[in-house]
């Protein structure tokens, strides 16, 4: 067996490649939080809704996958805890706990946990794994999101969903499909 087949077996997720240390990891927390702080400046309005469509929920995931769920986790602890002290990378550049997005904040900490652990077991190997890998990673985002959407805005539970969740689905799909280009290809490179 190759030393390639070997690294890139399931239990094993992008960020593993990389040479093992304590400076790798730190680097890859600090550089997902970065990169989803980045990410969530790419904001675009949504009619009739406190939400826009940003970035930061296809960092977030991409996050997880590649760092798996304890570097995943911490990136995004990161950045939660980095934009509520302040530091205005929340999207549309806004900060703190307050916002009527805070829960989807929430819910990407929970989803690059649980997509870092699928990626672990081998969840972005494939383009059908990695499908269902970030069908699963959104979805923990909107049961965390959308609620607190509601709870934030006094809004309906259906229309905290008619604003915090349909106008984004489309988006969603476009990110899944990038998502299932990079990842496996990703790992394809890897093998070689």
């Amino acid at each position: 067996m190759s030393t390639a087949a070997v690294s890139t077996r399931p239990g094993k997720v992008l960020a593993d490649l990389l040479p093992a240390s304590r400076t790798r990891d730190i680097a890859l927390v600090l550089g997902g939080a970065a990169l989803t702080g980045i990410a969530a400046q790419i904001a675009v309005p949504v009619p009739g809704s406190p939400v826009p469509v940003t970035g930061q929920t296809f960092a977030a995931l991409l996050v997880g996958t590649a760092l798996g769920a304890r570097r995943g986790f911490l990136s995004l602890a990161v950045y939660a805890l980095v934009g509520m002290a302040g530091m205005p990378w929340f999207a549309q550049g806004t900060s703190g706990a307050s916002g009527a997005s805070f829960g989807y904040v929430i819910g990407m900490l929970l989803a690059s946990t649980v997509v870092g652990a699928l990626a672990r077991r081998g969840g972005d190997r494939s383009v059908l794994r990695t499908a269902g890998t970030m069908v699963l990673g959104s979805a923990i985002i909107y049961a965390v999101g959308v609620p607190y959407l509601a709870a934030a805005t006094g809004m309906t539970f259906t229309q905290a969903v008619a604003a915090g969740l349909t106008p984004f689905l489309i988006g969603d799909a476009v990110k899944a499909a990038l998502a299932m280009g990079v990842l496996p290809t990703a790992w394809k490179f890897a093998n070689k």
